[in-house]
């Protein structure tokens, strides 16, 4: 049984939340103050503190100003409004999360349902740091470049909380397994984590995919449907492609972050959001907004806690290590153990790798299906990076004033044709994913198909 400590000012408030703690299976005590705060945590180390900050003695800030008085006890901030500065305050704090007043009683029964001590968090971020210390491995991540290091440091820094994420990088650098990582080491570990590409599903259909929809909401819609915000109740949905939700849908994602609620597609009823977010981009983010493609107002909910992927090209020193794992994964699975020679691996570290750790990744498997002995040369390490001649290409000229999605498309065709039809050297060269390529395509085919045209 868990023992919690609410710190509130308002007497009917801390007792109503008491009775609400008791049925979760938890003892309870208040503090109406800062001194009654102190008295208690002396008498009983509590599992969860409901910290309220506005006291009549003082602010609930203070108690964290001796480090060990909340080392071990889940500290949930209790705010009148909720804010962007409310969860860069708690981040700061170290606090696990934040309810807003009136307390939402759902919410409060999702937190309680989480309930971790920091120790327990300390002693796995402590095992993983030392995993990382014998083989290089941090959680699903793989490396030991400065850079990598520095993008372990936040993780670890941010998984405890419920702050908002945004994971940038370049595509194939393993932003999702960033979010992954996260998820695994966050109190919402035991539920669900879901991926969405949002470059890869039809604009018609992403709304009713995050969201859900109601039967008979249009036409096809023959039953309910639950969407990823449902299906994610309780744990973290990951939105990969950001930048590619179109932009009324991004408001009604912003309302969702401002509100804690959603409504699925031909409802008017308000559903509860029990979701962390963690969203991810290959563009720059301010670039994104400057160019019409990410809502500013929605990138500053995001970015409360930036993470920035390096390419594969400024990590030149995990290459091998991350080969080796790759290699021994397959070995694995199919059974039969190969290894790399020295000039592969020498090979691999000379590669400007374009598609980064995901075309590492296909470049090992298809080496080891390639290859019918047990070592592995380079003869069979066959990249696809575009050449350097490839990489110059011609030029295309633009009117100024000429709008920016015909400027994309001018840009994207003319690509393509530049690299003769190949798409993977196409998406690589644009910066984007190969499914956001091929939407792009399917789009001006489909306008093609209904009297526009293409040009080059």
């Amino acid at each position: 049984m868990g023992h919690a400590l609410i710190v509130e000012d308002d007497a009917d408030s801390a007792e109503m939340m008491a009775a609400l703690i008791a049925s979760e299976g938890f003892t309870a005590a208040t503090a109406n103050s800062l001194r009654d705060a102190r008295r208690q945590l002396a008498l009983q180390e509590p599992d969860i503190v409901l910290l309220d900050l506005m006291l009549p003695d003082g602010s609930g800030m203070e108690l964290f100003n001796d480090p060990q008085t909340l080392a071990n006890s889940e500290v949930v901030l209790i705010t009148g409004h909720a804010s962007l500065e409310t969860s860069i305050q708690a981040l700061r704090l170290g606090a696990a999360d934040y309810l807003i007043k009136p307390i939402n009683i759902k919410q409060l029964q999702g937190i309680l349902s989480r309930v971790m001590r920091p120790s327990k968090l300390r002693a796995e971020l402590a095992d993983m740091k030392a995993e990382f210390e014998r083989t290089g491995r941090f959680g699903l991540l793989w490396g030991r470049s400065t850079s990598m290091q520095r993008v372990y440091e936040q993780i670890g820094r941010v998984s405890g909380t419920a702050i908002t994420v945004l994971i940038t990088g370049e595509s194939g650098t393993g932003k999702e397994v960033v979010a992954q990582t996260i998820h695994e080491l966050s109190r919402r570990r035991k539920k669900l984590f879901l991926a969405v590409n949002c470059g890869a599903i039809s604009p018609q259909l992403i709304e009713s995919e995050i969201f859900g929809h109601e039967k008979g909401a249009f036409t096809g819609a023959d039953r309910m449907h639950q969407g990823f915000f449902e299906r994610a109740h309780g744990g973290t949905l990951f939105l990969d492609e950001i930048t590619e939700m179109p932009l009324e849908l991004q408001v009604k994602l912003l309302r969702v972050l401002e509100t804690g609620t959603f409504m699925r597609v031909g409802s008017t009823t308000p559903i509860e959001a029990d979701v962390r977010i963690i969203a991810a981009t290959n563009r720059v983010p301010e670039q994104a907004v400057a160019q019409g493609k990410l809502r500013e107002d929605l990138l500053y909910r995001l970015n409360v806690f930036p993470i920035n992927l390096p390419p594969l090209r400024d990590r030149i020193e995990d290459i091998p290590l991350l080969a080796e794992h790759f290699l021994h994964d397959i070995c694995k699975r199919e059974g039969e153990n190969k290894r790399f020679a020295p000039q592969a691996l020498q090979k691999m570290q000379s590669h400007r790798w374009p598609g980064n750790v995901r075309e590492l990744r296909n470049v090992v498997q298809r080496a080891y299906v390639m290859e019918e002995g047990p070592v592995i040369g380079d003869e069979w390490l066959v990249f696809d990076a575009p050449s350097a001649q490839e990489q110059k290409g011609p030029y295309i000229t633009v009117r100024v004033g000429t709008p920016l999605a015909d400027v994309e498309r001018s840009l994207i065709l003319a690509t393509l044709q530049h690299f003769n039809s190949h798409k993977e050297k196409t998406a690589a060269a644009l910066g984007v994913s190969l499914k956001t390529l091929y939407n792009r395509l399917k789009e001006y085919s489909q306008e093609g198909s209904s009297g526009g045209s293409e040009s080059s």
